[in-house]
């Protein structure tokens, strides 16, 4: 059965809620972990063009393990759109991999099930330390002040893509450094069915991580110290309504845009439907789309030009993949192996690489495969002006609500409905009221 966003939000919380109350089980079972020391149960997600793509990426290094330690992989590749639902099965149930792929921001939510083996200074150094890694990648495995309850696998940041022909047609000889800017770029760009920006309103995901960057610029966290839900304040209003008003107010943004699900956005800027783009490392994507690498330009996610009092300097979440470990696997030296040998610096190369992705492992970043534009600006996003999103319990529910209540503000504006801080907070505090835990 379809499930609509609303119910989705309950599902996934009402399940967090279910693995809080009952703790991750014990023992391991024919549908995931395993005793057998000569093999591994392997979830991964699709980071790859489709599942048979990530497979033939995968499969060569994981045979590779096997030639290399004697232990077999059993590799499943999980959609995205299901992963979040298997894990908290898992977690509920006990009946999970050895190893598998997490989303960096549902670590705290995951971590606080226990579910996840916890990488304490003495699990680190089995992997080789925690000082191979790039910090604002690290930051995102967990909570704070606890040790992290994964490894980071592939980090991603978010960057300005934007088509060189149209910017020259009309006669925008750079990249706009501010969101001003980027509007009126967009306004000069759109004309007939060609609109300056495409986003994805009804991508749950990408309206959280959009959520963020704003909320930061504008000083919202979303959550208080305690870890409290602070959703529906004037600065997370401010905010998102900016992100919004490219559709509503500002139209840049085709109101089809409205509707789009997850990659949508690509094949309009991929056909020149679209004269930018924001995303996490199109390149991959937008060469599978057709689009000649020297037909687009890539810079840095755009600024305030005036930030408000609190605004901070950030202009992209520390996106990526954590790489965990199921606390009850019968064979965790076998997964601990398993985990240093994808973190290795030669397959963090290989890997990221094929994926588009930059590596976490510091060492690794130093391959000629990373030293293009694209990853140039990349790379410096995640060291200078990227943040985690906010590494609490409730992190979940946070990209499930906002990002639900945005889309509804999303086609609220391609419905002709006045989009106003006032409706913009009200739709928040609703979200604000769902939060459970």
């Amino acid at each position: 059965m379809r499930r609509t966003r609303r119910a989705l939000a309950v599902a996934v919380t009402a399940a967090l809620a279910a693995v809080a109350a009952t703790g991750c089980g014990g023992g391991s079972t024919d549908a995931g972990s395993n005793d057998e020391p000569d093999k591994l149960t392997y979830w991964a997600s699709n980071q790859g063009t489709s599942i048979e793509n990530d497979e033939e990426v995968l499969k060569p290094v994981l045979d590779a393990f096997t030639e290399e330690t004697g232990i077999e992989v059993d590799l499943e590749v999980i959609p995205w759109d299901s992963l979040l639902d298997r894990i908290l099965t898992a977690t509920a149930s006990g009946e999970g991999p050895d190893v598998l792929n997490i989303g960096n921001t549902w670590s705290a939510s995951l971590q606080a099930t226990g579910a996840l083996l916890q990488f304490d200074e003495e699990t680190f150094a089995r992997i080789g330390g925690a000082d191979r890694f790039v910090p604002s990648a690290l930051a995102a495995t967990g909570a704070e002040g606890q040790d992290p309850a994964a490894v980071p696998l592939y980090s991603l940041a978010y960057a300005l893509y934007y088509n060189k022909q149209m910017f020259a047609d009309a006669g925008i000889e750079t990249p706009p450094t501010t969101w001003e800017e980027l509007v009126e770029d967009g306004q000069r760009l759109t004309g007939g069915d060609t609109y300056g920006l495409a986003v994805e309103g009804a991508s749950i995901p990408e309206n959280t991580h959009h959520a963020f960057v704003f909320g930061q610029q504008h000083g919202a966290d979303f959550f208080d110290a305690e870890g409290n839900a602070t959703f529906d304040t004037p600065e997370a209003a401010e905010a998102i309504k900016q992100y919004i008003d490219f559709l509503a107010a500002d139209g840049i943004v085709a109101p089809g845009n409205a509707e789009y699900a997850q990659n949508q956005s690509l094949a309009d800027f991929a056909g020149g439907k679209a004269a930018m783009l924001l995303w996490q490392a199109a390149g991959t994507a937008l060469e599978h789309q057709g689009m000649d690498p020297d037909a687009y330009g890539i810079a840095p996610v755009p600024f305030q030009a005036d930030p408000p009092e609190g605004g901070r300097q950030v202009n992209s979440m520390v996106a990526g993949i954590n790489l965990a470990v199921f606390q009850n696997t019968d064979n965790l030296d076998g997964a601990l192996d398993f985990v240093t040998y994808l973190t290795s610096d030669e397959v963090q190369v290989e890997l990221n690489g094929a994926y588009g992705s930059i590596p976490p492992v510091l060492a690794a970043q130093d391959a000629p495969e990373f030293a293009t534009e694209e990853r140039a600006v990349l790379r410096q996003t995640l060291a200078d002006s990227a943040a985690p999103l906010p590494q609490v319990p409730a992190e979940d529910q946070f990209e499930t609500l906002v990002g639900t209540a945005m889309a509804d503000l999303f086609a609220d504006a391609a419905s002709g409905n006045e989009v106003t801080l006032d409706s913009v907070r009200q739709r928040l505090h609703e979200a604000q009221q769902q939060v459970t835990g």
